[in-house]
């Protein structure tokens, strides 16, 4: 038996803050850890703090959640005990999804999840359904919809009975945080924004076939 760990997160950004506004629901964002001391987060999110719209498949850290002046950030965590068939298999999830060059981050799903309750894009996922998609792959969670379709106040409602702890989480130093709260270039975010923009729409429109395929296989 294996444990993996589902991590619901107070975000401390901006667009997190109005996410909670919004919703009137605590946590923003979500990720799955490994390891039992929580410190390396596994999702889909920014690549760099101050570029939002560069993102994909990511390893975060405790102080890419309490950057600058936080000392910690709110936290909510699940631990679920699999089979070690189950945890093999979103082992290889992972490495697929990190590995894999043309994962996206779906933007659009995830800013019309409210709307719409999530849509698949071609070589995508955001922080919901990568996580969801671990919950299906674990085989513990009973999911009457589509992975994608599942919030983070949906997975908290589904992994109720495997509360682990929930309050604040203190700040570590990483290796990484320097070049992740870099600021970029004048310019660098309307490239990427207009690049992203025209990507997710491309795929949107074109791997129509593809996208069925997927569907197709989550059935």
């Amino acid at each position: 038996m294996r444990e993996i760990y589902i991590v619901l997160i107070k975000a401390h950004t901006g667009l997190g803050k109005v996410a909670r506004v919004l919703t009137g629901y605590p946590y923003s964002h979500i990720a799955v850890c490994f390891d039992k001391e929580l410190t390396d987060f596994v999702t889909y999110s920014r690549r760099r703090h101050y570029v939002p719209m560069d993102a994909g498949f990511m390893h975060e850290y405790r102080d890419y959640y309490a950057f600058g002046t936080h000392e910690s950030f709110g936290i909510k965590v699940f631990c679920l005990p699999i089979e070690e068939c189950a945890y093999e298999a979103i082992r290889q999830f992972v490495f697929l999804c990190e590995n894999d060059k043309e994962q996206m981050f779906n933007l659009f799903s995830m800013m019309t999840m409210p709307l719409l309750h999530g849509f698949l894009i071609y070589k995508t996922h955001n922080c919901m359904s990568f996580t969801a998609k671990i919950l299906q792959l674990s085989g513990k969670i009973e999911m009457t919809r589509p992975y994608y379709r599942y919030s983070v106040k949906d997975m908290d409602e589904l992994l109720r009975p495997y509360v682990f702890y929930e309050g604040e989480l203190c700040r570590i130093p990483s290796a990484g945080y320097e070049q992740y709260m870099k600021k970029p270039r004048p310019g660098e975010k309307m490239r990427i924004m207009f690049w992203v923009l025209g990507e997710l729409s491309r795929r949107m429109f074109f791997e129509r076939n593809r996208i069925k395929t997927m569907e197709s296989e989550d059935e």
